[in-house]
């Protein structure tokens, strides 16, 4: 099966988008020398409560982790996903940690 998120670089901005007919869904976030920057998620109405803002925490965390980045959680989402799984508290910026 295809991994149905895709990431789109642009200097040091980027974002991961989950393509899917009823909208795309997407996490936004920029480099900041080893720091991933997460700023927004967006998930369209029609597809809400199916855990796709999740996946795309998940794969930004995983890529992070893979490329030694740490993760800044701007967006608050993003912050309360990674404060409920402990697996990915690893990633977080020691100087966002409270």
């Amino acid at each position: 099966m295809t991994d149905p998120i895709t990431e789109i670089r642009n200097g040091d901005r980027g974002r991961y988008v989950f393509a899917d007919p009823a909208g795309d869904s997407e996490l936004t976030y920029r480099l900041s020398g080893e720091r991933m920057v997460i700023d927004h998620t967006f998930t369209p109405p029609a597809q809400r409560g199916r855990g796709t803002a999740g996946r795309l925490v998940e794969r930004a965390v995983a890529d992070a982790r893979t490329r030694g980045w740490s993760v800044v959680p701007v967006c608050p989402y993003v912050k309360i996903k990674i404060d409920r799984t402990p697996a990915w508290r690893d990633v977080l910026d020691p100087a966002w940690r409270g």
